[in-house]
């Protein structure tokens, strides 16, 4: 099998893969996985969809990946870009994570994001909570450093702010489809981020926020970046999920001292990885020591295991 359409064409393992996930009951935890053990999306398609040697399943075939390559090209034709996990402009970041996204969805410039920092927090933030994450955030973009976060109220907008201020880069790793904005008092922020850094979302374009969906984008969030920054987080706040996946991606965690007044930061300061800062210059001492351990050609900081927490 060719490309399906000649004239805007799409390639056939991409659309393969979106065929794939378009099944029903497709795990994309798996999909990935499945595809590499069975030497392509091609012929894991051909066989999710019966033996490849007969007619019923040849025609079931060609109309799958035809259905799956109109939608790529329709959504390659809004401005978005649609990265299969196995392309060569696929991040590769993510790839060394667990909960790989088998594709992933951008508006914006795609670019060499290794040193990148996520900086992340809660909703319900503070005065203080803020203050620390515009320094911190402004602090790494006036330095080249590209700052992460998951484009929510709060820590999160107030970091992808100030490194716009300051003319720096920042990425939105958001819990929602690609053409949806959530919160929707976000949306002019999103679009000037696809418009001066990336939107980057591993669901469908049209998916709404879902209890499963922000801690899936945690995972995508802490995979991506080089360390993650943990300005304020309850219990419940993502921000503290992020931790402990980061910690699980073998990624170091910054937060300052005033989280220990929480158990699970007490509990995860103990961790290696895990540094705890006492005031807004420590923690960018740190964070820049962090960067400048990440391997230009692609490794992170080697002293830090992953750990099962």
């Amino acid at each position: 099998m060719a490309n399906i359409d000649p004239v805007n064409p799409v390639p056939v393992e991409k659309a393969a893969l979106v065929a794939l996930l378009r099944l029903p009951k497709a795990r994309w935890s798996e999909v990935a996985i499945d595809i590499l053990e069975c030497g392509g999306a091609v012929r894991l398609l051909e066989t999710r969809l019966g033996s490849a040697d007969t007619l019923f399943s040849s025609g079931a075939v060609e109309a799958a990946l035809t259905d799956a390559a109109q939608d790529v090209a329709q959504w390659e034709s809004e401005g978005m870009g649609v990265h299969a996990f196995f392309d060569k402009d696929y991040p590769a970041p993510l790839r060394d994570i667990h909960q790989l996204p088998p594709v992933i969805f951008t508006r914006g410039e795609l670019s060499d994001d290794r040193r990148s920092v996520a900086v992340v927090g809660t909703r319900q933030a503070s005065e203080r909570g803020l203050d620390i994450a515009r320094t911190v955030a402004t602090t790494l973009a006036q330095n080249g450093v590209t700052v992460v976060s998951g484009l929510a109220a709060g820590i999160d907008s107030a970091a992808h702010t100030a490194a716009l201020a300051a003319r720096g880069r920042t990425v939105a790793v958001i819990g929602t489809g690609i053409r949806r904005s959530y919160p929707a008092k976000n949306s002019e922020l999103q679009e000037r981020i696809c418009n001066e850094g990336l939107v980057l979302s591993q669901f469908w374009p049209d998916a709404p926020p879902t209890k499963q969906s922000f801690p899936m984008r945690n995972a995508v969030m802490s995979g991506y970046a080089a360390a993650t920054v943990v300005v304020e987080a309850p219990w419940k706040s993502g921000a503290r999920i992020q931790a402990r996946l980061a910690l699980q991606h073998g990624r170091p965690v910054v937060m300052p001292d005033d989280l220990l007044q929480h158990d699970w930061a007490r509990e995860y300061a103990e961790y290696p990885g895990v540094f705890v800062v006492h005031d807004p210059d420590e923690l960018l001492r740190v964070v820049d020591k962090l960067i400048a351990e990440v391997d230009p050609d692609g490794g992170y900081p080697q002293e830090i295991p992953r750990l099962a927490v």
